[in-house]
C-alpha cells in the first residue's frame, strides 16, 4: 500500500508544529534549507538528538552542529488509523516510525512509502516534506 504522503499534500494541514527555541532554532533553520544536522558533544564526540543543552552521555555542555548523513535504519514503526489531533486525520492512515540515525541518535517521524515493503533494520533515509509552511523530516525506504 502506498503512503498517502506521496499523493497529498502536506502544506495545507492546520496542524500544531514544532516550537522553535533557542536552542532548536539551527535544527529548523537547517531544516527549511532541506539539510540535517544534530548536535555532536566535543568531550566524547557522540551525537545528540533531540537539540539540548547538555550531553545526556557525559553530561559536557560542549555541543556543537554537525551535517547529518541523512541515513539511518528502521526500528520500529506502527500505522496510523485514527489521528490523535483532527487535522492529521485528512493524511491518515499514514505511518510513524523510529529511525535510528547512522550518527547513533533516534528519531521519530512519518515514514514515507509503500507500507509492505517497511522492514526491521530496512534501510532509511531523510526526506523534507512541507507540512503548514514547515519543513519537516520524513524517512523513506533508501533503495
Amino acid at each position: 500500500m502506498t503512503d498517502m504522503a506521496d499523493i497529498l499534500d502536506y502544506e495545507d494541514l492546520n496542524v500544531p508544529g514544532p516550537t522553535a527555541t533557542a536552542l532548536s532554532q539551527p535544527f529548523w533553520d537547517a531544516a527549511a534549507e532541506g539539510r540535517l544536522i544534530l548536535q555532536r558533544c566535543l568531550a566524547c564526540e557522540r551525537a545528540v538528538f533531540y537539540p539540548r543543552a547538555i550531553c545526556p552521555h557525559c553530561w559536557s555542555d560542549a555541543l556543537a552542529w554537525q551535517e547529518a548523513s541523512g541515513s539511518g535504519r528502521l526500528r520500529t514503526w506502527s500505522i496510523i488509523e485514527r489521528s490523535a489531533h483532527p487535522a492529521w486525520q485528512a493524511v491518515a492512515p499514514y505511518a510513524i516510525g523510529i529511525v535510528a540515525l547512522e550518527e547513533g541518535p533516534t528519531m521519530l517521524s512519518h515514514i514515507l512509502g509503500d507500507r509492505d515493503g517497511f522492514a526491521l533494520d530496512a534501510p532509511m533515509r531523510v526526506r523534507f516534506v512541507m507540512v503548514a509552511g514547515r519543513s519537516l523530516p520524513f524517512f523513506e525506504i533508501s533503495t
